[in-house]
């Protein structure tokens, strides 16, 4: 990339992450090289476009009124990018994804699977997190495209892929383990493992709609920590099916008496401007 295109990157990222910290770690800069290449776009300009601070940065404005053509330089930039790509049969290219556990483990490996044997030249960089977590990736372009559960962030488009049902895992040898569905009430009657991280999870949600509190023992997003938990007889609790496929550990999985579900879709910040490697990979999410 061209070093005046990388220094006006570095100036659009730094506005948009507050900090030369997180625009380093987006870029994959040091923060001091950050820092120096706006340090030289201002000797150049001879404009002083960032207010530095303990708290982060902020918009000189002179700072905000060149924001706008930094901006439209690398929306420019990529669009080329793009075009050049086509022209080359998509013959290289980076897709970074976010990801909870139960999709990278579960659909990830069968749809990459599937693309590359089209596009056997693209990289992949998978970061896992909660829902929180990678909507943030996505909002500040630290990931491309995320899995997340639906609805979210009103400035991200969406594609629905799926509802994910809820459902109760127990110890084997549970009094209620050959019960055809599980009561709700039955859920506050002993310890609860709670997969919840950050926001609110759609497990949360079930008790909040049944009026009940449960005697929560154990907060993780960890669903393979919970499966432990559970198969040791510490209690019991609530997981989308999605992950308790082709699970080692010997736990009872029993349907809800009141049916729960969650939403997964794919969030990107902007269909029309991902790159020509995402808007591909898009096509290949049915073979998950």
């Amino acid at each position: 990339m061209d070093m005046n295109l990388q220094k006006y990157l570095a100036f659009v990222k730094t506005v948009e992450c507050g900090s030369f910290t997180k625009a380093a770690e987006i870029l994959n800069y040091s923060q001091s090289g950050i820092s120096r290449m706006i340090h030289d776009l201002e000797k150049e300009w001879k404009v002083l476009l960032l207010e530095r601070s303990r708290g982060g940065v902020r918009l000189t404005s002179d700072g905000l009124k060149l924001l706008p053509y930094a901006e439209n330089v690398c929306r420019e930039y990529e669009k080329l990018q793009m075009q050049v790509d086509e022209l080359n049969g998509l013959k290289s290219g980076l897709i970074r994804i976010g990801a909870f556990s139960s999709v990278a483990s579960q659909w990830l490996p069968n749809i990459i699977r599937e693309f590359q044997k089209d596009y056997p030249d693209i990289d992949y960089e998978l970061l896992l997190g909660d829902y929180t977590e990678i909507e943030e990736w996505i909002l500040e372009g630290r990931v491309d495209c995320g899995f997340l559960r639906l609805p979210v962030h009103a400035e991200l488009e969406t594609i629905f892929l799926e509802q994910d049902r809820l459902l109760v895992v127990l110890p084997e040898g549970h009094p209620l383990a050959e019960c055809e569905k599980f009561p709700v009430n039955a859920l506050v009657e002993e310890p609860f493992m709670l997969l919840e991280k950050g926001a609110r999870a759609e497990v949360s949600d079930i008790f909040e709609k049944c009026g009940l509190t449960p005697k929560v023992h154990f907060t993780t997003w960890d669903d393979y920590a919970i499966m432990a938990m559970v198969e040791s007889g510490l209690g019991i609790s609530i997981l989308p099916e999605l992950i308790l496929k082709r699970i080692p550990y010997h736990i009872v999985v029993k349907e809800l008496e009141i049916p729960a579900y969650r939403s997964i879709g794919l969030a990107l910040k902007d269909k029309k401007e991902a790159s020509l490697a995402v808007k591909r990979f898009i096509d290949y999410l049915d073979y998950r």
